[in-house]
């Protein structure tokens, strides 16, 4: 508690001492200027992950060349649950989390062993960086059809909240850390593309991703009291019944074909973290919100082209029905930009440029990526908000 309101004094003198905006006052760009195409020194590499190699094995490029930044960032993440955990805490977590590694289902336990052999990192710090990104993420994420009915799905990964402030860049230490670790993935089969996502190097979930012709999916985090913690809590006692919630994504992506199986299946399941998936099809109107809680579907709210401003879908982490936390209102600010845009000028660049402003662009955020289902075209861009920004 000490660190955290150290932190949050740091904060305060540094807005204290610029220009930044209210955490509750937009600043759309839209009619501005435009931000798209981003800086080329912005765009985000391509690999690729063969589905027909074996688990151990499908991972080896990616971990080879990320190696050094993977380790960089486990060491960030152990840090911070450090300053609030003790070290010997800490410790005990590390040397049994290489043995929780086998209650994760196959293919995905040996995807981890196979990355820990490749970087050369323990398996236990391996496992430990793909549980802390299941539940340290804040987004902003849009569905929106275009007056030809062309679907467009994009978001924004906010990610690093009180994971440590650093006074001189003004920034949060682990957000700066995951910038240089992201990358764009075809996951192929049969020496064909099945589905293309974006991901941290070395996490073998999926936070978002297009099945191209398909549906898209992207998955924000849901606050709640019985949140993701209460979940792993239950996974390490031995309650292996639930799903993590962006291999459930994975798996969706990887065995399904049909947006509204995916719906069905995403609304369904049981997980080991509450959720907000949203979902876009590839025909008119297909968009929708599933609200989850760890055991079952909350609520849907589905895109309404009868509604004047039912051609778009915005969620960030809070429920669609309810007010957002009023010092983290970016739900108002992206509605504001979102009818600035208007229908007819839906696309990458002008959903882009609405991801661009504040405060759906803040210092938490690590990358916008852009989606068009029946293109099956993805483009990602590293962000970075310039001062003055909001720190969330």
């Amino acid at each position: 508690m000490l660190n955290i309101l150290l932190i949050i004094t740091s904060i305060i003198s540094t807005i204290q001492s610029s220009t930044l905006p209210s955490p509750f006052t937009e600043h759309c760009i839209i009619g501005e200027k435009t931000l798209y195409p981003p800086p080329a020194n912005t765009t985000v590499p391509y690999y690729t992950v063969d589905l027909d190699r074996s688990p151990e094995e499908r991972w080896h490029e990616i971990a080879t060349d990320y190696a050094d930044r993977i380790n960089y960032l486990i060491q960030g993440a152990k840090d911070f649950l450090t300053a609030f955990l003790g070290t010997e805490t800490v410790k005990i977590i590390e040397d049994h989390l290489g043995k929780w590694n086998d209650k994760l289902p196959q293919p995905y336990s040996s995807e981890l062993r196979g990355i820990s052999a490749s970087t050369n990192l323990p398996l236990g710090d391996i496992v430990l960086y793909n549980i802390f990104y299941e539940i340290f993420t804040v987004c902003t994420s849009i569905i929106a059809q275009d007056q030809h009915d062309q679907l467009y799905h994009a978001r924004n990964l906010d990610f690093g909240v009180f994971l440590g402030w650093n006074d001189t860049t003004h920034d949060w230490s682990i957000t700066e850390r995951l910038r240089n670790n992201i990358i764009n993935i075809e996951w192929k089969k049969d020496g064909k593309v099945l589905y293309k996502s974006v991901n941290f190097a070395g996490f073998i979930g999926v936070y978002n991703g297009i099945k191209p012709q398909r549906f898209t999916i992207t998955a924000n985090e849901r606050f709640d009291i019985t949140g993701g913690y209460i979940g792993i809590l239950k996974w390490l006692l031995g309650d292996t019944s639930a799903s993590w919630m962006t291999l459930l994504v994975r798996d969706v992506l990887e065995t399904i074909d049909q947006y509204d199986q995916a719906v069905e299946k995403l609304s369904n399941t049981k997980l080991m973290a509450p959720v907000y998936y949203i979902v876009g099809g590839n025909s008119s109107g297909q968009g929708s919100i599933i609200v989850r809680s760890l055991d079952g579907l909350i609520d849907t709210v589905r895109m309404n082209l009868s509604d004047p401003n039912g051609w778009y879908l915005l969620e960030t982490n809070y429920d669609p029905k309810k007010k957002p936390l009023f010092i983290d209102d970016r739900r108002t600010p992206g509605n504001k930009c979102m009818q600035k845009l208007g229908r007819k000028n839906v696309g990458f660049e002008g959903i882009f440029n609405v991801l661009s402003s504040t405060t759906n662009l803040n210092k938490l955020t690590t990358y916008t990526t852009l989606m068009e289902v029946n293109s099956g075209k993805l483009e990602t861009y590293i962000q970075k908000c310039p001062d003055p920004c909001w720190p969330w």
